[in-house]
């Protein structure tokens, strides 16, 4: 009989229906890594997925054949080549490359802050471009990285169009069409958000702006709404008509 562990691993607490377990543990190594954290040992995997160093050698084991991770030479793993290779094809699965990047570089020339295109994907938010702030202290969030729905102004902003999260916050966000909040991710970090939208008045993602909270300024809330609306207009993309304003 298999030994069981006395705590469920995070993928056991969230398993796929009708999925495959040991994919769905081999998903949480992957999603261990992430910002403050490229680097991981293989007691830090475990820590963080809850699983034994054993199941968790054995699922690297597969990653790495798959160039999604690799093992340094001082024992730790880093993300392999193969990520980078799916979101470069995610990203041009979009075919939205073209039509975002130049309002990003509009944004970040106009404030000199850092701006990006995030969009859902489950019960989290990926950012698919970025621009950096030209200034040395900015946040930090690369391409292809996750991001929680429930802090942030890019998350708040997605989780409104699905009246999730703060309602009041939510008819907020759907009536000014931007949101600015100071502290809401990362306690010395800002941001500003605003919805996309696609041809069916669909939210398609939303367009942000990230700075120290000590740069935050209230006049870039406009500027960040007509970033949203000229990127919507690029996509060909209508605001829907909302019932709370």
């Amino acid at each position: 009989m298999s030994k069981q562990p006395a705590i469920a691993s995070l993928a056991d607490d969230n398993l796929a229906a009708g999925g495959v377990a040991a994919v769905d543990r081999a998903l949480t190594l992957l999603a261990a890594f992430g910002n403050g954290t490229p680097v991981l040992s293989l007691s830090a995997l475990a820590e963080r997925t809850r699983l034994y160093k054993s199941t968790v050698l054995r699922l690297l084991a597969s990653l790495e054949h798959a160039h999604l991770v690799v093992r340094r030479a001082d024992g730790c793993y880093v993300l392999g080549s193969g990520v980078a290779r799916l979101h470069a094809v995610y990203a041009q699965s979009s075919s939205s490359e073209s039509l975002v990047m130049p309002v990003l570089h509009e944004l970040v020339a106009a404030t000199r802050e850092s701006a990006a295109f995030l969009v859902r994907q489950g019960s989290r938010r990926i950012c698919l471009y970025r621009v950096d702030s030209p200034q040395p202290v900015r946040d930090h969030i690369r391409a292809g990285e996750l991001l929680p729905l429930d802090r942030g102004t890019g998350g708040r902003v997605l989780q409104a169009y699905r009246h999730e999260g703060d309602e009041a916050l939510g008819q907020h966000i759907r009536r000014q069409q931007v949101i600015a909040l100071a502290g809401d991710r990362d306690p010395q970090l800002a941001g500003i958000a605003a919805p996309v939208f696609g041809p069916s008045g669909q939210l398609a993602g939303v367009i942000t702006l990230t700075m120290p909270r000590e740069r935050l300024d209230s006049a870039w809330a406009q500027i960040v709404r007509n970033s949203g609306r000229t990127l919507t207009r690029y996509l060909g993309g209508i605001k829907p008509v909302q019932a709370d304003g």
